[in-house]
């Protein structure tokens, strides 16, 4: 129970960067901070795991201790009843954060409620804690909090990898091959030489590079541009910026910078 008790007083904590980050993401951009200050978030993010691993060192230490020097556990019912609240209170927190970190595509939101559910999870190990102990095993209750600290590692390594993945502009490969498929939609495309996306907080930023016809009007590209901007927003809902730039559809996509004959940018409120 003790570990337990230790780890969901560490995850009260990590609302409170989060929160912050969520304030500091709503100000506008400026030319210190031209992209926003969206990539707080993602360092919220580390915190919080960070903040994880702390109360998983502690979790740890508190079980080892227990082992070492075991000591009688009392009162049982008590014990299983306070398990049985902490999965209840756990889950609903869990489907909340889901829900809303799924709207926001926030990747550090999502983490924070994938552990909260595993964190309901440990709070049914301290019941089946004390369910042992009351069969006559007394050694069941510090034996299940190793098995909490474990959990609490797990949760570390699948919250940082999502968090550190995004702070480094990594994103699902699905990403790019939907704004692929969407320029596939856009008539005057002749091929889409080079597609980049990257996720600044929880907002989705696009650099399309596309080949069109060099006899086309500067006009023409233009309306090419707009068409395939509109159909990224269509299919993207986190979109925020749309960056298109032109190309020959004889030049590669590593010649594109020597090759820009516009670029066009959206900004979605």
């Amino acid at each position: 129970m003790l570990p337990d008790m230790i780890h969901n007083v560490g995850d009260a904590t990590t609302a409170i960067p989060l929160w912050f980050a969520f304030v500091l993401a709503r100000r506008k951009p400026s030319k210190t901070f031209a992209y926003g200050l969206g990539r707080v978030e993602d360092l919220a993010g580390i915190l919080i795991v960070l903040i994880i691993l702390f109360s998983a060192v502690v979790a740890g230490y508190q079980t080892i201790s227990r082992l070492i020097h075991p000591q009688a556990v009392t009162p049982l019912g008590w014990l299983a009843a306070a398990g049985v609240i902490g999965f209840i209170g756990n889950e609903v927190v869990a489907v909340f954060r889901i829900r809303v970190g799924r709207q926001m595509n926030s990747a550090a939101l999502i983490a924070d409620a994938y552990r909260a559910r595993t964190d309901g999870l440990t709070s049914l190990a301290v019941m089946l804690g004390a369910i042992g102990v009351w069969f006559g095993f007394p050694l069941a209750d510090p034996i299940i909090g190793p098995l909490i600290t474990i959990a609490i590692l797990g949760i570390v390594w699948q919250s940082a990898r999502a968090v550190i993945t995004r702070t480094l502009d990594g994103v699902d490969p699905a990403v790019t091959a939907q704004i692929r498929h969407a320029a596939e939609h856009v008539q005057g495309i002749a091929s889409v030489t080079d597609a980049r996306a990257r996720w600044i907080g929880h907002k989705l930023h696009a650099d399309v590079a596309i080949a069109v016809d060099d006899s086309a009007p500067l006009s023409a590209a233009m309306e090419i541009a707009r068409n395939l901007k509109q159909e990224l927003l269509e299919h993207m809902l986190a979109l925020r910026t749309a960056n298109v730039t032109f190309e020959s559809p004889g030049l590669g996509s590593q010649e594109a910078p020597s090759a820009v004959e516009g670029q066009v940018h959206h900004h979605a409120h």
